[in-house]
């Protein structure tokens, strides 16, 4: 009997000690819930970096604009590589479209998405640029389209 006790306890505690599960790291927002300040900037950096394959002219991103990992990353030579190869594939840059944004509860940046538009539609291309705390950008990135987010 004492045995019995003993393993029905045991089994309450290892049952009371399940992880719970965690509040989402990550929260869809309205497009009305973010200033239309965060939504320009984002767009204008965005679209700034994407309208560069068309010119072949790239402003580089200064210190208030974005952050020194994002200014290394984004060189006249990394983005004329891969704006070779969006536009063989994919034509002429056209613009970018807000879709969503998505804040990062754990360092509360804000993530907002774009549809890319390119001249050829075969594929849709998506556009997240990331801005931190201080409304820097502090990534881009470029991949296909997926109604779902993928961080």
């Amino acid at each position: 009997m004492k045995k019995l006790f003993l393993l029905l306890l045991c089994i309450a505690i290892l049952g009371a000690c399940k992880s719970k599960p965690s509040a989402p790291k990550i929260a869809k927002l309205e497009l009305s819930e973010v200033s239309p300040s965060q939504k320009n900037r984002a767009y204008e950096l965005g679209k700034r970096m994407l309208n560069a394959c068309n010119t072949s002219k790239f402003k580089p991103f200064t210190k208030e604009e974005a952050t020194e990992k994002v200014i290394q990353n984004v060189t006249l030579d990394k983005l004329s590589s891969t704006c070779r190869k969006f536009s063989i594939k994919y034509g002429k840059f056209e613009d970018i479209r807000l879709v969503e944004v998505i804040k990062n509860k754990a360092d509360e940046s804000l993530i907002f998405r774009y549809k890319a538009d390119y001249q050829r539609k075969f594929a849709q291309k998506e556009l997240q640029v990331t801005l931190d705390k201080e409304n820097k950008v502090s990534s881009i990135r470029s991949t296909d389209w997926s109604d779902v987010y993928v961080p």
